[in-house]
């Protein structure tokens, strides 16, 4: 029998893997009050673990969809999206990120990004890692790789003449974005026309972030991390715990974290031939 082929793993329903009573019914709804009123973080996160089951159905329903986060406004409590993606994947694939990319892929992608042709945006990328580069107005090193890999794995116009093909540069805002501390959210967040997630950041400096946050169909979840990497950790998960599929500008470079970073769905899920050429470069010497 053939292994199902996972399309869009971030879409594809998952039990929990951690037991623990998952309440329904009334006791559900009496959950979903204390949620909504407690001010206590410890039971908030508790009854979050607790109808985890009722909030997968939840997103994997088209029409409960977008209310998820008015029925579960505490996934402002930091840490949330954490603990829904540990429920489904357990606590070695969801620590894999954090692991593996600033030991390992990081170095991996800024060495193969040094043989590509001269290009103004890569350069501009590069500058985050030599000391001697003057880097007033980019990003941090760990941020800057991550865009690095996403101009090895750039966007594909795919195959319809109408949607024209965009760059690495532009994608980038698919994924990451700044905005200077002190400016108004609300007249950034009513510009944005993004549903998918994506990482927002606010501080004096790109290269200096004091807050991130992750931005879903406009409304703002803060993200407690305190680097560039663990707040990127918390964007990739948004996309399971809230069942929403990659920006089709990111489908290359999100599959290719998904299984070769955090070893989801490998084997099952579609891959572009540019992913895995790149997966094998990068895995070659490991």
């Amino acid at each position: 029998m053939d292994m199902p082929s996972f399309q869009d793993s971030p879409t594809a329903h998952r039990e929990s893997l951690l037991t623990g009573e998952q309440l329904v019914g009334e006791e559900c709804k009496e959950a979903l009050s204390i949620i909504r009123h407690s001010t206590d973080q410890s039971v908030v996160k508790e009854k979050m673990r607790a109808t985890f089951e009722y909030r997968q159905k939840m997103v994997h329903d088209k029409d409960a969809t977008s209310s998820v986060l008015d029925v579960f406004p505490r996934f402002l409590v930091p840490g949330l999206i954490d603990q829904d993606f540990l429920m489904m994947f357990g606590d070695e694939v969801s620590g894999r990120f954090l692991a593996k990319w600033p030991s390992y892929f990081k170095h991996k992608v800024i060495e193969e990004c040094q043989g590509l042709p001269v290009n103004p945006y890569v350069v501009e990328l590069q500058a985050a890692f030599d000391p001697e580069a003057e880097n007033v107005y980019g990003w941090d090193s760990d941020i800057s790789a991550i865009l690095l890999l996403l101009h090895l794995l750039p966007p594909t116009s795919r195959g319809r003449k109408k949607t024209a093909k965009i760059s690495s540069a532009q994608a980038a805002n698919h994924l990451v974005r700044f905005v200077k501390e002190g400016a108004s959210l609300t007249t950034f967040l009513d510009k944005v026309d993004a549903i998918q997630p994506f990482l927002l950041c606010i501080g004096e400096q790109k290269k200096k972030i004091q807050r991130f946050f992750i931005v879903v169909d406009k409304k703002v979840i803060p993200c407690d991390a305190q680097t560039s990497v663990a707040a990127f950790d918390v964007l990739f998960k948004a996309h399971y715990v809230f069942s929403l599929s990659y920006d089709k500008a990111l489908s290359s470079f999100y599959t290719f974290i998904q299984t070769t970073v955090y070893h989801i769905d490998v084997g099952k899920a579609k891959e572009s031939p540019r992913v895995k050429e790149l997966r094998a470069r990068l895995l070659r010497d490991g």
